[in-house]
């Protein structure tokens, strides 16, 4: 029963057609960036966003004119600098977050840490601000600290709630599905993984058990899948030598999660994904776990599903690397001046 409803009902290209409506104000901070134009484009198509609102310490007012030409019913607006911040904010439903520097070869992406920890820190406070009620997607990495130090930040402000700040893990579960469908023989659009967790390395945990359809992983298998799934966004990092990291993926799936969120925002019931967020689930204070999603956020935590002793083994090795990410994350938000 559990598996059945880990695959979101509402997918990408059904949010790019023109069979549903909603008027939410979506921002895009660092929408100038490899993910955010992407991203910001994907989100320009679909009905469910009347208004775009761009923003980022470059460039924006270019790329809002250049997606605002676009014959599709949102409005777009620019907005650049520090100082256009809360105008780009106000009035925001759901706020995506791809800002910070991406991985370079050779880097981590707990090496993102001291420059993208500012930036979201800074980003945070400016939803806490002006759109305190707004749905929160992060995208910036690392995401097993930037969640924390959202909710930190907001919490300073005394309006965080938990039910609507969202580490974007999405891209974890796209890669999951593609790979899965290459190795089975199977359509990628049909296939379903939950990975919980985190969004790094050994915290990223493929969860094939539960995959849908059922498939069989020869035990020779296995291993290399699992580190594969983990270490897919290094793979990108490789193969572009040097010219970033994955921007296109990413956007796809923050785009597909974003979706997600306003579906459910908009009424449409049994919409679930995987998210990483504050948590009782396990032992550490963040995980990922399969998500349903209503009006007001996280409707319900579904927990895990029944694990394999392979599973149990990769969720408890994750542990350590998960409180270390969760607890710098919180020493950076209590040490701000």
């Amino acid at each position: 029963m559990f598996s059945r409803i880990v695959r979101p009902t509402a997918g990408l290209a059904r949010c790019l057609s023109t069979s549903a409506q909603n008027n939410a104000k979506v921002a895009v901070l660092g929408a100038s960036g490899g993910i955010g134009q992407p991203l910001s484009l994907l989100l320009k198509n679909s009905p469910l966003v009347s208004h775009l609102s761009l923003y980022d310490i470059a460039h924006t007012p270019g790329v809002a004119a250049d997606l605002s030409h676009i014959e599709t019913r949102a409005k777009v607006t620019g907005h650049l600098g520090p100082d256009q911040l809360g105008a780009a904010l106000e009035g925001c439903d759901v706020v995506v977050i791809p800002a910070g520097v991406p991985r370079k070869p050779g880097m981590t992406r707990d090496d993102l840490f001291n420059t993208n920890a500012t930036i979201v820190a800074t980003l945070a406070d400016g939803c806490a601000r002006y759109c305190p009620e707004a749905m929160i997607c992060v995208i910036a990495n690392p995401v097993n600290s930037t969640i924390p130090i959202t909710a930190e930040v907001m919490k300073k402000r005394k309006v965080f709630n938990h039910n609507k700040v969202f580490g974007v893990t999405t891209l974890d579960i796209v890669r999951a599905n593609t790979f899965v469908a290459e190795l089975q023989g199977l359509d990628p659009a049909r296939v379903s993984v939950p990975v919980v967790g985190g969004h790094a390395g050994k915290t990223i945990i493929p969860l094939l058990s539960s995959c849908v359809p059922k498939i069989d992983i020869p035990a020779d298998q296995l291993t290399p899948l699992v580190g594969r799934i983990q270490e897919a966004g290094t793979e990108v990092v490789k193969a572009k030598a040097g010219a970033g990291s994955a921007t296109l993926s990413m956007a796809y799936a923050g785009a597909r999660f974003t979706f997600s969120v306003l579906d459910a925002m908009n009424g449409k019931e049994g919409v679930v994904e995987c998210a990483f967020v504050k948590s009782d689930v396990t032992e550490c204070k963040y995980f990922s776990t399969p998500l349903l999603l209503g009006v007001n956020g996280i409707e319900k935590n579904l927990g895990l599903p029944k694990l394999t002793p392979f599973e149990e083994t990769l969720v408890a090795e994750a542990m350590d690397e998960l409180k270390a990410s969760i607890r710098k994350g919180e020493e950076f938000v209590a040490n701000m001046k």
